[in-house]
């Protein structure tokens, strides 16, 4: 069960990082969870609330080049209706394993395709939405205007490519089946940009691995090939 849980090694790998670097092993971790807590503070101030806007906050009536400007930032702006703390505990637990685990710029690279995805899917569905088209996640044409930001696109991608990676099959799965469960009974923005984060992440893990497999075989099959050390 444990195995399920948290996976092969998953636990190992983090203790050697904390141990080898320290609080410096989670330094994406700390600026992304201070960066949340600091747009929140922004975002309820007069002057503050006119930067965030311009510079993170992204919705699908926005033209897609400035809604790929502001989705790096995006991803720190919380929901300003919902308590702060549990969008900045979520970056902080997930964030912190995933930076323990599969290294720095892999969980930047994971959560910043997650979010994206998300963006890009949403601004489809209205579309779709718009045109009339009869499919299962066409969005309502009212979502062109709401506010699209927040981490938990970026949290579940980086949830669900962890657990593939470390094998921790029951994680994962539930939160997949979360995710499903969500969107099936309160269908709303979030709930789908959630199951499109979903599929990038179980893309990009799947597709890392089928390289890695390969590079392996190619390097094994050159071996007899090379001349050997002296």
């Amino acid at each position: 069960m444990r195995a399920l849980l948290l996976g092969d090694g998953l636990l190992a790998a983090a203790r050697r990082s904390l141990t080898r670097d320290r609080f410096a092993a989670l330094a994406l971790t700390l600026t992304a969870t201070t960066a949340v807590l600091l747009f929140q503070v922004l975002q309820h101030t007069a002057g503050g609330a006119a930067l965030v806007e311009r510079i993170g906050v992204v919705r699908a009536s926005l033209p897609l080049w400035q809604s790929l400007l502001r989705t790096p930032m995006s991803l720190f702006v919380p929901a300003p209706d919902l308590p702060v703390w549990g969008a900045a505990g979520q970056v902080f637990v997930v964030f912190g394993i995933a930076e323990l685990t599969i290294g720095r710029w892999a969980t930047l690279a994971v959560a910043y395709a997650g979010t994206l995805a998300g963006t890009l899917y949403a601004r489809h569905g209205v579309q779709a939405g718009a045109r009339g088209t009869e499919h299962l996640f066409a969005l309502p044409w009212d979502d062109t205007f709401v506010r699209d930001t927040g981490p938990s696109a970026a949290v579940v991608a980086l949830t669900v490519y962890v657990a593939w990676r470390y094998r921790a099959w029951l994680t994962g799965g539930a939160t997949v089946l979360a995710m499903v469960l969500e969107q099936a009974l309160f269908p709303n923005l979030a709930g789908v940009e959630h199951l499109a984060a979903i599929l990038c992440a179980l893309a990009l893990a799947g597709s890392g691995e089928l390289v890695a497999q390969r590079l392996v075989r190619t390097t094994d099959a050159w071996r007899p090939l090379l001349p050997a050390p002296p």
